[in-house]
């Protein structure tokens, strides 16, 4: 299994595991987006920090799949 992620992350390095990146990092930089504003957003509220971290990296985990869904494999 970790032959197979290795495998998987020198294909991503060297370009050829996605067949559109653009639109990969398109959809990362919005998640990513997202998740700091929640953290920003969440730190106003003066809720304690460690679980303001919690929330807005469980809701930006969440939020991942639905961001990442139609990425498509070479």
């Amino acid at each position: 299994m970790l032959e197979v992620g290795w495998y998987s992350l020198k294909l991503f390095f060297k370009g050829k595991l996605l067949r559109n990146p653009g639109y990969f990092y398109r959809q990362v930089t919005f998640g990513v987006i997202i998740g700091l504003l929640l953290l920003l957003g969440l730190e106003k509220t003066g809720l304690n920090l460690a679980i303001v971290i919690g929330i807005s990296s469980l809701l930006t985990g969440m939020a991942m799949p639905f961001l990442l869904k139609d990425i498509k494999m070479k």
